[in-house]
């Protein structure tokens, strides 16, 4: 999913393997995008498992985590913004709290492989 606040721009999904950053819209949403593309939101369903690189000192401190963490995709209870993370240890944050910088990769995209069905012969 992305965050309500980012329907006036163009976006596409996450894809499983994929580099992605935390970025502020000029509408002052934070969002991910594909570097080098900060025209497209990048989409991704609840409960997709992303691992997060260079998370901020201040922001580790406050919850109590590492530098890179495995994370959960979450659409989190709030006045305005919905997406965020949780952690491993139960913490979460919005991405709005996040901030724009953050790099992450989809570790599972939740999406099912497509499978061949087989033929039936008589």
């Amino acid at each position: 999913m992305c965050d309500y606040s980012l329907e006036a721009y163009r976006s596409r999904p996450a894809r499983e393997g994929e580099q992605y950053v935390t970025h502020r819209f000029s509408s002052g949403t934070v969002g991910f995008i594909a570097p080098g593309d900060a025209t497209t939101a990048v989409c991704m369903a609840y409960d997709t498992k992303l691992m997060l690189e260079d998370i901020p000192e201040s922001t580790r401190t406050t919850l109590g985590i590492a530098a890179n963490e495995v994370v959960t995709f979450a659409r989190l209870d709030s006045d305005f913004f919905q997406d965020g993370v949780r952690f491993a240890n139960g913490a979460q944050i919005l991405l709005q709290r996040l901030g724009p910088g953050i790099k992450a990769s989809v570790v599972d995209a939740l999406v099912a492989p497509h499978k061949q069905q087989k033929s039936v012969t008589a």
